[in-house]
C-alpha cells in the first residue's frame, strides 16, 4: 500500500478524468506517459470508468492508475478487477475504506472536516484527500484543521490549477495534488493528447519548482 501511495507523493500531481469514451483510454494514458506523468485517477462518474482503467492497465502496465470518485464497494471491486490501483472517494465511507483495508488496496477517503480525518486517522490512514479543496477555504482552513492533526498528509481535489498548484505543494503537509484540467473531457472527445501531453509535461516541471521553493525534496 504504502509503494502505491509513496508514488504518487514523488509524482506530486495526479490527473482526474472524466472518460465518456473508453477507447480514448490507451491514447490518454499514453500521452501522460510521455509527458512524465505515469498516472491517473479515472473517476466513476461514467459508464466508460471500468473499460477505461482496464485498458489503460493493459496498453500501459507501467502507469499507475486509480478508481476514483467510488462511491461503494461494488465499484471498488470492479475497479480492482480492471486493474486499479488504489482508490480514491469523495468522502469517508468505512465499507469502502474497510474492503480496500482488508485486502491491502490503497485508499485515499475524502475528508472535509477534523471529525471525518479523526475516522480515518483511527484505521491508520495517513493520506488523506481534501476535498473540495478550494471551496471549503482553501489553505488557510486546511492548514487549521491540519495543526490539531499531525502525521496527516494531504491531497487537495476541487478547484485546483495550474495557476495554484504551486501554492498548495509549497505546503509540508501536501502529498501531492488532483485536478482535472490535465486531461478535460474537451481534450479527449477532440483526440487533442499531444495538448495533454503539453500539460502533463508543464505540471511535472511545477511540482518540481514548487517543492523546491517550498523546501522539500
Amino acid at each position: 500500500m504504502m509503494e502505491v501511495l509513496g508514488r504518487l507523493g514523488e509524482l506530486g500531481i495526479i490527473p482526474v478524468v472524466k472518460i465518456d469514451h473508453s477507447e480514448h483510454a490507451a491514447d490518454l494514458a499514453r500521452a501522460l506517459v510521455i509527458g512524465g506523468l505515469p498516472c491517473a485517477e479515472i473517476t466513476f462518474r461514467t459508464q466508460a470508468a471500468e473499460d477505461s482503467i482496464r485498458r489503460i492497465a493493459t496498453a500501459q502496465p507501467e502507469m499507475l492508475v486509480g478508481a476514483g470518485t467510488v462511491l461503494s464497494v461494488t465499484q471498488a471491486q470492479q475497479a480492482v478487477s480492471a486493474g486499479a490501483r488504489f482508490i480514491v472517494s469523495p468522502g469517508f465511507d468505512p465499507q469502502v475504506v474497510d474492503w480496500c483495508l482488508e485486502r491491502q488496496v490503497p485508499v485515499v477517503p475524502g475528508i472535509a472536516t477534523p471529525t471525518e480525518a479523526l475516522l480515518a486517522m483511527s484505521r491508520q490512514l495517513t493520506v488523506l484527500k481534501f476535498f473540495p479543496a478550494e471551496a471549503l477555504g482553501g489553505i488557510p482552513f486546511l492548514e487549521a484543521i491540519a495543526a490539531a492533526l499531525p502525521g496527516i498528509k494531504y491531497i487537495p481535489t476541487g478547484g485546483i490549477s495550474a495557476a495554484n498548484m504551486g501554492s498548495w505543494l509549497k505546503l509540508p503537509i501536501i502529498h501531492a495534488v488532483a485536478g482535472s484540467w490535465l486531461a478535460a473531457p474537451k481534450l479527449l472527445a477532440s483526440g487533442a493528447f499531444e495538448e495533454v501531453t503539453r500539460l502533463a509535461a508543464e505540471a511535472v516541471a511545477q511540482v518540481a519548482l514548487a517543492r523546491q521553493k517550498g523546501g522539500q525534496a
